[in-house]
């Protein structure tokens, strides 16, 4: 029994060994494959910011490698306004005197000419204004008689001093209210020759425009009382339109007079860029919204505008040489965007890196940025193609 156990564990070692011997590696098997150089190599582009084309594939999508280009580029001031006329081409039209409204002669949008008569008001306060003309008129010819007469009487020494005293006293009074009565006529719009020559007295008034327009607004209709204070017409000029801007507090030490806008007028249905230029800065701030008014004369000037249009603006200041690439080289990603610089060669294939900037306004179809890692002039950047890139890479990220 004991000679067949050990019989049974000799066979085993010896089975051991065998197996050993087997699973063992060969010397030469356990050497890997020495890589293959490149003098232009770079670390295979797994990067999530890195991206490898084939120079088939960069030839089909046009890319087209540069570098930075230094250029004179102004600078901006973003600002919002309206498209205003001055406060002397604005007309609001009311009575001197209230009363009731007898006509109204003009609808909103008409033009009419100076002078021209919008509406017609009435009152029985009118007729009374005229009697007291009249009756003041008639006193102060009295009285004219009466200190002619107290003259003679003091020349011959007859009249006492006091009654001369007294009717020149009463004589000036009297050319005061007549005066006054008269201006007020006038005001009015009654005609106060017509008024000395006939006699004749009127209730009605009419309302004249005293410049030339458009009609904004018609406040009135026939019946209604007004009173001094309500605005009853408006009349606009449009022969002086400007821009009148609001300027942050932040940027208005760099907007001057003379310095030239570029503006669109806002849900206009057009892109159509217009200019004006800074005619009058504004020295003191808005209380609420802490900003400065600039106006602007519109260049040339545009019929085809209204007062009241909101505009977007951007006020060009001082001029600066900064870095520059055309717009087709940046992806717009937010307040940042992205560039694509070429880093070298992966087996043949080109590898790019995106790179991240600050764009500015865009000019002439170039584009100043700010890199906000360093990067030397001579970079070889993508200047055309960058949109290929961005999809391959985004391609790669969904893959991985």
């Amino acid at each position: 029994m004991m000679y067949l156990k050990l019989k049974f564990y000799a066979l085993a070692g010896s089975l051991t060994m065998l197996v050993a011997c087997q699973a063992k590696p060969d010397a030469s098997a356990s050497q890997p494959d020495a890589p293959a150089k490149n003098a232009a190599s770079v670390p295979a582009a797994t990067a999530a910011d890195q991206v490898a084309v084939s120079p088939a594939q960069a030839q089909a999508a046009g890319i087209v490698v540069g570098s930075f280009e230094r250029q004179n580029m102004t600078t901006e001031v973003q600002a919002n306004g309206s498209v205003e006329v001055p406060p002397q081409n604005r007309v609001s039209i009311t009575a001197i005197q209230g009363g009731y409204v007898q006509s109204v002669a003009v609808l909103a949008g008409e033009r009419v000419a100076a002078g021209a008569v919008v509406a017609t008001l009435r009152s029985p306060e009118y007729l009374t204004m005229q009697q007291t003309y009249l009756q003041s008129k008639a006193r102060v010819r009295f009285l004219t008689e009466e200190l002619e007469r107290q003259r003679i009487l003091d020349v011959e020494d007859v009249g006492a001093k006091r009654k001369l005293q007294q009717a020149r006293a009463d004589y000036a009074t009297e050319q005061a209210t007549l005066r006054a009565t008269a201006a007020q006529l006038r005001l009015l719009g009654i005609s106060v020759a017509r008024l000395d020559a006939t006699g004749q007295l009127v209730n009605s008034v009419p309302l004249t425009t005293p410049i030339a327009g458009y009609v904004k607004a018609v406040n009135i209709n026939p019946g209604q009382y007004v009173n001094p204070q309500d605005v009853l017409v408006e009349v606009l000029n449009r022969d002086d339109l400007h821009l009148e801007l609001k300027v942050f507090e932040k940027d208005v030490a760099k907007v001057k007079v003379g310095q030239k806008i570029l503006f669109k007028v806002q849900n206009a249905g057009r892109d159509e860029e217009l200019t004006a230029r800074v005619f009058l800065v504004g020295q003191a701030f808005d209380d609420d919204a802490r900003t400065v008014r600039v106006h602007a004369h519109l260049e040339p000037e545009r019929r085809d505008l209204l007062p009241g249009q909101f505009v977007a603006a951007r006020i060009q200041t001082a001029g600066a040489r900064v870095r520059t690439l055309p717009e087709a080289a940046l992806i717009q990603a937010g307040d940042l965007s992205y560039i694509f610089r070429r880093v070298g060669t992966d087996s043949g294939r080109a590898v790019f890196r995106r790179v991240q900037v600050r764009a500015g306004q865009p000019q002439h179809g170039d584009v100043p940025v700010t890199v906000l890692d360093p990067l030397p002039d001579t970079t070889q950047l993508v200047q055309k193609g960058a949109y290929f890139l961005d999809a391959e890479l985004r391609k790669g990220e969904a893959a991985d």
